[in-house]
Parts: structure tokens; sequence; C-alpha cells
């Protein structure tokens, strides 16, 4: 059976504070692979992988003060997730540590109803499970 991890338990935190207004977390893990052809063949034969990265986007309420500096100054930070299912002690969870974070990129919505919402790319070294 899975874990299901809930929004309203869980926190994302950047170098140790909370990100307030926070209504999503995306990402990604990207590995650059090449394909070794086979000669005389349309059919790979084997495959060299590469870099990895991860990639990820935190969407939020209105927007971040902390986050658009990052983005400004263009300074490294360490996000983390901690992931709950409720506030039981016994209670499933798990951390996922971003190393190595940078902000490249903002963009920023209002849809009809008048909330705003502004969304952060990311870049991260390497995401550890905890």
């Amino acid at each position: 059976m899975p874990t299901v991890f809930s929004a309203n338990r869980s926190s994302i935190l950047v170098d140790g504070t909370a990100v307030e207004g926070l209504q999503s977390l995306v990402f990604r893990v990207v590995t650059e692979r090449e394909d070794i052809r086979a000669v005389g063949s349309d059919e790979r034969v084997d495959v060299i992988f590469g870099l990895r990265t991860v990639q990820g986007e935190l969407a939020v309420t209105s927007s971040s003060n902390d986050l658009d500096t990052r983005l400004t100054g263009r300074t490294k930070f360490q996000l983390v997730a901690n992931l709950k299912r409720d506030e039981a002690a016994d209670a499933p969870k798990r951390t996922l540590s971003f190393d190595d974070c940078f902000i490249e990129a903002k963009s920023f919505s209002m849809g009809a109803g008048g909330s705003a919402a502004t969304t952060y790319t990311f870049t991260a070294t390497r995401v550890r499970e905890e």
C-alpha cells in the first residue's frame, strides 16, 4: 500500500526558514545519456550516462521576498522538504534534501478568481532522501 503524504502536514524549508504560502513543490532528476549504436544495425548496444541534475519548481501564493532576493543575488541555498502523513508520532514521514540550489527563473500569474501565484524555477546538485 502506498504512503500518502499530506500537503497540509508537510513543510518546505529554505536554509532552515519555512516558505510561507507554498502551494506546490515539483521536481525531477535528469541524467544525461548517450546511446552507443551497433555498427550495421539500427539498435543500440549500450548506454553511457553523464551529468545528473535536479530541476524543480516552487509555487507560492502571491510571492516570496526571500526567494526573490535569492534570484536577484544568485545565492546558493539548501531546500528541505519534510513530508508527513499526519501529526501522529509514529506516522510515516520522509525528508528530501536538495543541495546547492539556485533560483533560475520566476513567473507570475493571476487568475480570474483574483489569486496571485509566483512560480520559482530552481536547480540543485542533488536530492537526498532520508
